[in-house]
């Protein structure tokens, strides 16, 4: 994929769709820049029938409300709507559409952000009741994916999504959609409608992207081979949107990864070296935010990147402990880590890390510390601050090395060789030279004492 394609790929979704972005309903004036639109924001609370959820309806809106803001919106006005039954058609009700519809007019309001998932036919009738854009979260989420990817791949992840979302949404019926005539004046036939065109041209390019992120797949396992060669322990941070990750991240590794106390302010995966207090380095990786109700074409579009965590030795799960819903996020990030296959036990660690500490009262802060002193597998700090952080390191130390065996081995001076190789692939506890050998004891992970094993440097009974 050159830069030029780079720069243009997400530009094939509104060329595509320059009348779906346009000519939303009769009458309904063009956004040319979603940026500062004019936008209310609802949220609906259905009553009756609903799964019970961790979050109350005023924590859900608040979040769409800073989900809007990240892409720069003007927020005019922002509401909870409660229902006792979603509607078929425009999901709320008639009284509900009329009152929007007349503050809509009242205050020129060019956009409205649903908090829900809305089908294509409700999102049609919204936008034909209102007689202004609609999106629903999905949508709006799928947006500041295309705002904030910058690498080829995250540009590359983010329009398969985006094109995966549009094409169920291609059911409307304006008139720039009727049938194209084929053939030859008076004997064509009734030619391909541009329904069908666009759809095509959709599935072109998403088998097009399909086969890049391919070749995407096949360079990352490259380079998992690479690293497995080598094998430094691979740590794995994960964490709700807006928790502290890269902060966190930049914080361990001195790196400079974009941080800001903003929703999905990064997207693309970074890795750095660490050194570790035993002396060893370790590879952390900062992958992108979670988030509840995340868009099943973003999760499905991004496994390529989300296959490091899978590959991780120790996840680190980053948690704002000073957010009001931070259970709620919890039980979100564990939900996308499952639907990845990734559960906590024998053959995958994950380690909780309870960020943001400093803005905790100091009788909270007495609680987490009382609850994390009982779990043992938490850790407390502060990324801004660097509190905690060495005691972190100090702690992965320990997880680490729980999965590791210790040796003692014995070598003539003649194998300086043998013996350099043990330092970098294990972590050598005690030394005693004498006049014709050197004993050492080592201890190694699996992968350690299985390349040893294959170079018949070691037994497999130790």
């Amino acid at each position: 994929m050159t830069n030029h394609e780079v720069k243009n790929s997400l530009e094939f979704r509104k060329k595509t769709f320059s009348s779906v972005w346009d000519d939303h309903s009769e009458g309904t004036e063009q956004i040319k820049n979603a940026s500062g639109a004019r936008t209310v924001v609802f949220h609906p609370n259905v009553i009756h029938g609903a799964e019970p959820s961790l979050r109350s309806a005023k924590d859900r809106l608040e979040e769409a409300v800073s989900l809007s803001a990240a892409l720069e919106l003007d927020i005019i006005f922002s509401e909870v709507i409660p229902l006792n039954k979603i509607r078929p058609a425009t999901y709320l009700g008639k009284g509900k559409l009329d009152e929007l519809s007349s503050y809509i007019h009242a205050h020129d309001i060019e956009l409205v952000v649903a908090d829900c998932e809305l089908s294509p036919g409700q999102q049609r009738n919204l936008e034909r009741e209102l007689k202004v854009k609609v999106i629903d979260r999905t949508g709006l989420i799928l947006e500041i994916f295309g705002e904030r990817a910058q690498t080829k791949e995250g540009v590359m992840q983010v329009e398969l999504a985006h094109l995966s979302y549009q094409k169920s949404r291609l059911v409307r019926s304006w008139t720039h959609l009727e049938r194209q005539r084929g053939g030859f004046g008076f004997m064509g036939g009734p030619g391909e409608s541009q329904i069908e065109s666009d759809r095509r041209q959709i599935d072109e390019r998403i088998g097009k992207i399909k086969k890049q992120l391919a070749s995407v797949i096949r360079t990352r396992e490259l380079h998992r081979n690479s690293r497995r060669k080598v094998p430094f322990p691979i740590v794995a941070m994960v964490g709700y949107t807006n928790a502290g990750k890269s902060t966190l991240f930049n914080k361990l590794t001195a790196a400079d990864v974009m941080a800001e106390d903003l929703l999905f302010a990064t997207l693309d995966p970074t890795m750095r070296n660490v050194d570790m207090p035993n002396g060893k380095k370790a590879i952390f990786s900062d992958t992108v935010g979670f988030i509840s109700d995340l868009p099943t074409h973003l999760v499905a579009a991004f496994r390529a990147t989300l296959e490091e965590v899978t590959e991780a030795d120790i996840i680190l799960h980053i948690r704002d402990i000073s957010h009001p819903e931070t259970e709620a996020q919890k039980q979100d990030v564990m939900d996308i880590l499952s639907s990845l296959g990734v559960t906590d036990g024998e053959e995958k660690i994950i380690f909780e890390v309870w960020n943001k500490i400093d803005l905790l009262s100091p009788e909270e802060r007495e609680i987490c510390e009382n609850m994390a002193a009982r779990s043992g597998n938490v850790a407390l700090v502060s990324a801004i601050s660097g509190e905690g952080c060495d005691d972190l390191l100090d702690a992965l130390d320990d997880q680490l090395a729980k999965g590791k065996k210790t040796f003692e081995l014995e070598f003539s001076h003649a194998d300086g060789a043998d013996i350099a190789q043990l330092y970098t692939l294990g972590e050598v506890l005690e030394r005693a030279d004498s006049e014709t050998h050197t004993k050492l004891t080592v201890r190694l992970d699996n992968a350690a004492i299985g390349q040893l094993v294959k170079q018949g440097k070691l037994h497999a009974n130790g």
